[in-house]
């Protein structure tokens, strides 16, 4: 069954990178929204199972987005994606319901890892 990924950053390259950094043989259908309203509205226009969130964006931020999937309640797993590694952006994204945090620039590795920790790739 193909896994629903959203991958969300303002940088197309920084999109590009995530997405090959995506396990190969992992069956998945990828969108890509380039700030945190257009994120949001690709949740709402169908089921994502899984999210990779920048935090720093213009119009609206990877926390706003975590607020937002957390005040209406939507149900996804969100993996931030940031070059903020500060433990305190760490621990406010992991109390907003991010289930994991992935330092840019990505290893595929380390993608591949928190995938397999949460049961979402084998």
């Amino acid at each position: 069954m193909s896994v629903s990924v959203l991958v969300v950053d303002d940088s197309p390259m920084a999109r590009k990178m995530l997405v090959k950094a995506l396990p190969s043989d992992w069956d998945v259908s990828i969108s890509q929204a380039g700030n945190g309203f257009e994120a949001l509205a690709a949740y709402r226009a169908g089921k994502v199972d899984v999210m990779f969130l920048d935090l720093t964006m213009p119009e609206m931020d990877g926390y706003q987005v975590l607020e937002t999937l957390r005040k209406e309640d939507l149900n996804c797993l969100v993996i931030v994606v940031s070059a903020d590694v500060q433990p305190g952006a760490q621990q406010r994204v992991k109390q907003l319901g991010a289930i994991a945090f992935i330092k840019k620039p990505v290893d595929a590795g380390r993608v591949a890892a928190v995938l397999r920790d949460y049961g979402i790739y084998v």
